[in-house]
């Protein structure tokens, strides 16, 4: 019979740690793709585009990601579609990013001055040349810091995973918790283990902001 040391819950905690990694990773690469998507979308001049982009960020950031989760997972599943907790877990997180970052972005994107717009335009830029030359490479910049402080959001939202069945760090602090009836040293592991992962960002994120600020 295993015995359920210290250095054995820890053990097996760090191993969930991988999976929360894997996961964020998955969620912020795929959302940042999709959310760049919307964002030409929500910026575009078109309003038939504009409206629907308005309607998917609304209906990710205005429903809870626990309930995105539910129906990823159980909702696919009635349509014959047999799907597994990674793959729910992934295409949530993956939306639920997206709609944020794609509201992120849209908030740098419009505080490019006007002025560089009328200019870019003079030049004759279509508008895929004047993002992609002229607004981008300057929105970009502002939006480092406030993209790498989300990160950190993520990270904490691959805990709701647990709920339908996926094994990362909440999980396996749960299942341990279960065996061993050590609440208050495993979800103390897990707290820390969280705190980990997302104090580098956050620190990272607000001196990225403070330079910005002093740059500005």
């Amino acid at each position: 019979m295993l015995e359920f040391t210290f250095s054995v819950i820890l053990e097996n905690l760090l191993l969930a740690t991988r999976w929360t990694i894997l996961l964020s990773l998955i969620a912020f690469v795929l959302g940042g793709v999709v959310g760049l998507i919307v964002l030409f979308a929500r910026v575009s001049h078109s309003r038939a585009l504009r409206t629907l982009t308005i309607g998917y960020i609304e209906l990710f950031q205005g429903t809870p990601l626990l309930m995105q989760l539910f129906l990823f997972f159980f909702g696919v599943a009635l349509l014959g579609v047999e799907v597994s907790p990674w793959v729910a877990a992934s295409l949530a997180l993956t939306f639920w990013t997206s709609a944020f970052l794609a509201e992120i972005w849209r908030g740098c994107v419009e505080a490019i001055p006007k002025g560089q717009w009328e200019a870019s335009e003079s030049l004759a830029m279509t508008y895929t040349e004047q993002m992609r030359h002229v607004i981008l490479p300057q929105a970009l910049r502002i939006a480092v810091a406030p993209t790498v402080g989300f990160s950190v959001q993520v990270i904490k939202g691959t805990a709701l995973a647990s709920v339908i069945g996926f094994v990362e760090l909440t999980k396996a602090g749960t299942m341990l918790n279960n065996a061993t009836f050590r609440p208050f040293l495993v979800y103390t592991l897990v707290a820390l283990i969280y705190f980990a992962l997302c104090f580098p960002l956050s620190w990272y994120s607000k001196r990225l902001e403070g330079r910005l600020n002093v740059a500005r």
